[in-house]
């Protein structure tokens, strides 16, 4: 990967952008599109091992994947380079939207954009998650998992952090019970 190009200042600006022009669930595909395809900072592997952090982490995804990528890249400066990046669009976007609120509490035009923001944010989401499926998930194993996942989560109700833990082990168990055993010597 080339993170010679990674510098402190070029991490900023691609997450200022990444913070300025993504919406809702969406962040994930710009950030992969920014880090992976445009700069290529790091790989797709590498992406989704930061991910997989990022998500069993409190706190916003968005955030927390700022600040592991840019530690990777840059150390302390890239992370928080990243992470006031991606931050700054969106905070003084609700200054100016509580600001506006404020003025003026009949606000059918700002509610007709977040219901039409919202289809799109799910699509971005949904469209990053096959391109990961695809290279992460192989097998009938890795599916079940997924779907014990979200059944515990949409029909049981069970809590996030809950599942994370219950599943996480369970499928650490299962892949290393499963995992082959190397020979041993004569």
């Amino acid at each position: 990967m080339d993170r010679q190009s990674a510098g402190t200042s070029s991490i900023f600006a691609a997450f200022l952008l990444i913070g300025a022009t993504s919406f809702g669930g969406g962040v994930v595909a710009h950030i992969r599109n920014s880090v992976v395809v445009k700069h290529r900072w790091v790989d797709d592997a590498t992406f989704v091992e930061v991910l997989t952090i990022s998500q069993s982490l409190p706190g916003l995804n968005a955030v927390n994947m700022s600040l592991l990528l840019g530690d990777r890249l840059t150390g302390a400066s890239g992370a928080l380079a990243a992470a006031a990046g991606v931050c700054l669009p969106g905070a003084v976007l609700m200054y100016l939207v509580g600001l506006m609120y404020q003025a003026e509490r009949q606000r059918p035009l700002l509610l007709a954009a977040l219901e039409g923001i919202a289809p799109a944010a799910a699509g971005l989401l949904f469209a990053t998650t096959l391109k990961l499926g695809r290279r992460s998930f192989s097998r009938l194993d890795d599916f079940i998992f997924i779907g014990v996942t979200v059944l515990c989560i949409n029909q049981l109700h069970v809590s996030v952090p809950r599942v994370l833990v219950g599943v996480g082990l369970l499928s650490i168990l299962w892949y290393r019970l499963r995992r082959p055993k190397p020979p041993s010597a004569p």
